[in-house]
């Protein structure tokens, strides 16, 4: 089987060798054990925001394939990433060593052997709190109120109960999922999008526990910027659901223009 990791990326030059050399360890760690009858072919996509530092050369020092995307965004790397991938299931992480890359390969046999179709990190359950402001840690608890509030018709019928965290951009899915999602969102709300998405068109996910921790280098998240236009997202997102009857449902991104690269 293959596999894809997908990390954005923006000035990461102080952690992004630590992230890939985290993962591929165990990967290989992964494909001794775990995967012995079958080890998995990874390959390893960085989309890079034009950084002004060494990332893009420690990335490829490191093996990476990278992508160099200059549109500004986290949802625009990531669809870029999405379209680049070739892998059967697709994982995700940030550049920044927050999340916790040396799980990737357990989850991915969870995934295959729950017959999941989608798992994402719930940072909430083990966070450091280190890793975030006291206004972030209040703008996710704003969002993650809201999300539930206002989407309780979708997300009741989910195993474990609803998201804990509608902001985690730790993921790992089979890449058919592409077929049935759509997403258009090019900022951070790509985050919320997804789980939405994925909740929306009937998947079999799974929330998981995950350590997320300090970042290194210099933060680039706005809490109360970015958290406004999350949660302006999730109020235009629930009014673009209520009209999909009359509307019809949206196109799925493998079928839509950011399914091809760009030039």
């Amino acid at each position: 089987m293959r596999a894809s990791l997908v990390v954005p990326t923006l000035d990461e030059a102080e952690s992004i060798g630590h992230v890939l050399r985290s993962f591929r360890a165990a990967a290989e760690r992964a494909n001794r054990t775990l995967f012995a009858a079958g080890p998995i072919d990874w390959e390893v996509i960085v989309v890079d925001g034009a950084s002004a530092d060494a990332t893009v050369a420690i990335a490829k020092a490191e093996g990476a394939q990278v992508l160099v995307e200059p549109r500004p965004g986290y949802g625009r790397a990531y669809k870029t990433g999405f379209a680049a991938a070739q892998g059967d299931v697709i994982a995700t992480a940030d550049g920044d060593a927050t999340y916790p890359v040396e799980t990737i390969p357990t989850l991915v046999r969870r995934l295959l052997d729950e017959h999941l179709d989608f798992l994402t990190g719930n940072r909430m359950a083990f966070v450091d709190r280190r890793a975030m402001t006291t206004e972030h840690r209040i703008g996710n608890r704003i969002l993650n109120l809201f999300l539930r509030v206002a989407y309780h018709r979708y997300l009741r019928e989910m195993p474990g109960g609803p998201l804990e965290d509608s902001q985690s951009g730790f993921w790992v899915f089979r890449r058919e999922i592409l077929d049935r999602v759509h997403l258009d969102q090019d900022g951070m709300a790509f985050s919320e999008e997804l789980k939405i998405e994925a909740v929306l068109r009937g998947l079999r996910i799974a929330e998981v526990p995950i350590r997320y921790g300090e970042r290194w280098g210099r933060p680039k998240l706005s809490s109360w910027r970015d958290g406004y236009h999350n949660l302006l997202f999730l109020a235009r997102k629930r009014l673009d659901i209520a009209r999909e009857p009359i509307r019809g449902q949206p196109v799925p991104f493998a079928h839509g223009p950011d399914a091809v690269p760009p030039p």
